[in-house]
């Protein structure tokens, strides 16, 4: 079965229909997206199958203006009717919306007009079949990695490919077509000290760059067989290193702080923060949006505007915000090029990722964060957390039920090091990041 029902031209086709009837029906200005989608989810459970899912979806989603005013509409049915009453709906929208100085497209000037092959389109002939063959193959290398492995939670592959126009009423046009791949596992072990569970994951815009599926289920029951026996740490003050596949959740929050409409609104701890010290002087961080098969990679964002590379963070210092035209213009600023949010973004390494255990001596590592209590106005961060305690640079023991805090501001200055083992499934690329102390709270 073919992954598109529709060509790029028959997109492109379609779009350009939208703004002409936009046009015919009186918008100053339209942009329309036309998009289809495929995907496939086979989920295997102690060797049986639990789930077969497909999925095929196609949607036009347009904005118009009237002047000022702004409205917008969805349909997933191409017929010209259709797409008829979706402008229709959205100028209905628009004439009851208040004026917004602010609204509007894109600055024509800044819309993109080089689009490089950026690699992100990798057909797999995978059947159902084969998929299923390569879920048991990753739950059973977890399962065989420790008899105190009993219970699992099943291993996942999933596969999907979408297709998308976005055009605009300025002449813009641009597409695009990706894959996405991913084999995922999640085991249970059980001991006299109670029950664990953990898992590991692999994921590509390739099949061929994707971790094989016993590696990845071998990982998943590493991870887990490690954690048994965890016990809770004495509270106080020690210095923490984030793993990297948590360590990316810290980078996460630094981008919406200092994001449009968390500056615009003033819902930041980093409001104001261009030209500031953020970070630590090692902290140097890049965005670059032309990564070959790159998960956030584009050559232009939501609105056609060209994306750059660019310095976001350097040697600690902000250097730039990620801004859409709407947010930029509430800030009186220009576009950054980030409608639709940032793309690949690099944390420079400033040591080997197996030394940091050594460089932080005594403390603790987090391997796993829970709970979501983040104050993004103040930067106050509390989080329930598990991991191992750390005693001369050397693991001693899995620790659980305990909660790390501190404020986001000062955790990016203390910022000691970062490692150079960076997940290769991840658009944002940071490795371990040793926070010179936080509080620990446990008994």
């Amino acid at each position: 079965m073919s992954e598109f029902s529709f060509s790029e031209s028959t997109l492109r086709q379609l779009a350009s229909q939208v703004l002409d009837i936009a046009k015919q029906q009186g918008a100053t200005a339209c942009d329309v997206e036309v998009s289809e989608g495929s995907g496939q989810n086979i989920s295997v459970r102690l060797d049986e199958v639990e789930t077969i899912e497909y999925n095929r979806d196609k949607g036009v989603s347009v904005t118009v203006y009237l002047g000022k005013q702004k409205g917008h509409a969805s349909s997933s049915d191409f017929s010209p009717q259709a797409l008829s009453d979706t402008v229709k709906a959205a100028l209905a929208i628009a004439k009851y919306t208040a004026a917004d100085e602010f609204a509007g497209q894109a600055d024509p000037k800044r819309l993109c007009t080089v689009f490089p092959d950026l690699d992100l389109y990798h057909p797999w002939d995978l059947s159902v079949e084969n998929a299923i063959e390569l879920a048991r193959e990753c739950e059973q290398a977890a399962l065989a990695v420790d008899e105190r492995i009993d219970n699992s939670d099943g291993a996942t592959v999933s596969t999907s490919a979408s297709r998308w126009v976005y055009g605009n009423s300025q002449g813009f046009i641009g597409a695009g077509t990706s894959t996405r791949y991913s084999v995922s596992a999640a085991v249970i072990a059980e001991d006299d000290s109670g029950m664990q569970r953990d898992y590991w994951y692999t994921a590509a815009r390739a099949a061929s760059d994707l971790e094989a599926a016993a590696a990845v289920g071998r990982k998943a029951g590493e991870r887990t067989v490690r954690r048994l026996g965890a016990r809770r740490l004495k509270t106080g003050e020690y210095p923490v290193l984030f793993e990297a596949s948590v360590a990316s959740s810290l980078i996460g929050h630094w981008v919406s702080a200092v994001s449009g409409s968390s500056l615009y609104r003033k819902s930041s701890f980093l409001v104001d923060s261009l030209g500031q010290p953020v970070f630590a002087p090692c902290v140097t961080i890049t965005e670059d949006p032309f990564t070959p098969r790159g998960f956030a990679s584009g050559a232009f964002d939501a609105e056609g505007v060209a994306t750059t590379a660019r310095t976001v963070v350097d040697r600690g210092v902000q250097q730039g915000y990620f801004l859409g035209s709407y947010s930029a213009r509430k800030l009186g600023m220009d576009t950054t090029g980030n409608a639709g949010g940032p793309h690949n973004l690099f944390v420079a390494p400033t040591d080997v990722a197996s030394s940091l255990l050594g460089k932080m001596g005594t403390g603790l590592l987090v391997t796993e964060l829970l709970g979501h209590g983040i104050n993004m106005v103040t930067g106050d961060y509390s989080r329930g957390a598990a991991g191992f305690w750390v005693e001369n640079g050397i693991i001693q023991y899995p620790v659980e039920e305990i909660t790390i805090a501190g404020n986001l501001r000062e955790m990016y200055q203390r910022i000691v090091a970062v490692g150079d083992d960076a997940l290769a499934s991840s658009s944002r690329k940071v490795g371990a990041i040793l926070i010179e102390r936080m509080t620990v709270a446990g008994d």
